[in-house]
């Protein structure tokens, strides 16, 4: 049985400074750490040469956009300074929008400052974990760049968010959050939204697969939908593996989410989620085109 929601008309394409981006077949969002204390990946990108490399390889493999991301969001993590994460990210984001003009380049941040100094180096796109909840400036900071901005849901703060999340329905409550923000992003002047349901931003275990199990639901909001699950402790406690062992259960769920719907997979594993698109494209009838 095919799910009503999937059926639903949602926006193909983000645009940003004069270029759109097509999202009527899945894409991949490469994850570019350039902070010293990822929950994956700790030191494979440190310095400007080594997040260089990584882009590189991760655009040869097929990613459409490279998300960078200079502020830990890990479980526990607190929150850093404008001027801290700027030192981390802005270089980076310069280096890579000049070895890779075309690239799409999206800022992992919940500064709104961080924000408008990234675009200015080169980023397309806003992510923010937060909602815009941890800076007030940061919907009409994005309105006036006139750039696309992913709107994820998260219970708490990355320092406190894993202490007992707690919801009456959890699928209904994050849809609800959404619904609200996307609002909100709309009467601030925000054209382009993508929505996050936060796979392990203020969830439990059961939470997160109630969440991708009825992932297709967010499709109603009329957003493209990301999916943020590459190597996340739903995959680890479930298996009984750290993230290092989590590729096989990041591709197994990255596929449950295309079924669902998705439209980017932000993935450490570019190849791997490149080929899930591509079987997914096969079991849906489509894969000869």
């Amino acid at each position: 049985m095919v799910n009503n929601s999937l059926q639903l008309p949602i926006s193909a394409t983000l645009q940003s400074k004069g270029r759109i981006l097509d999202l009527s077949a899945p894409v991949v969002m490469g994850i570019l750490n350039a902070t010293p204390n990822s929950f994956f990946n700790k030191g494979q990108d440190s310095g400007i040469d080594g997040l260089l490399k990584n882009a590189e390889k991760m655009l040869a493999q097929g990613a459409t956009i490279l998300d960078v991301g200079g502020a830990s969001t890990k479980p526990g993590e607190k929150i850093i300074s404008s001027g801290e994460e700027m030192e981390r990210v802005l270089p980076a984001i310069e280096a890579i929008h000049k070895a890779f003009p075309e690239v799409w380049l999206s800022v992992d941040t919940y500064n709104a400052l961080v924000a408008k100094a990234a675009v200015g180096a080169g980023a397309s796109i806003i992510n923010d974990v937060s909602g815009a909840r941890f800076d007030g400036s940061m919907l009409a900071t994005v309105a006036a760049l006139k750039v696309p901005y992913i709107a994820m849901h998260m219970q708490g703060t990355p320092e406190t968010m894993q202490h007992n999340p707690a919801y009456s329905n959890v699928v209904g409550e994050v849809l609800d959050y959404l619904r609200q923000l996307c609002d909100e992003c709309t009467a601030a002047g925000i054209t382009d939204v993508v929505v996050d349901p936060g796979f392990g931003f203020g969830k439990s275990l059961e939470h997160n697969f109630s969440l991708l199990r009825d992932m297709h639901v967010f499709r109603i909001l009329g957003r493209p939908v990301l999916a943020g699950l590459s190597r996340k402790s739903m995959i680890c406690k479930a298996l009984k593996v750290n993230p290092e062992h989590a590729l096989n259960g990041t591709t197994a769920l990255h596929m449950a989410a295309l079924q669902q719907g998705a439209s980017i997979l932000r993935a450490h594993d570019v190849k791997e989620a490149m080929e899930t698109i591509a079987l997914n494209k096969w079991l849906n009838g489509s894969g000869g085109e």
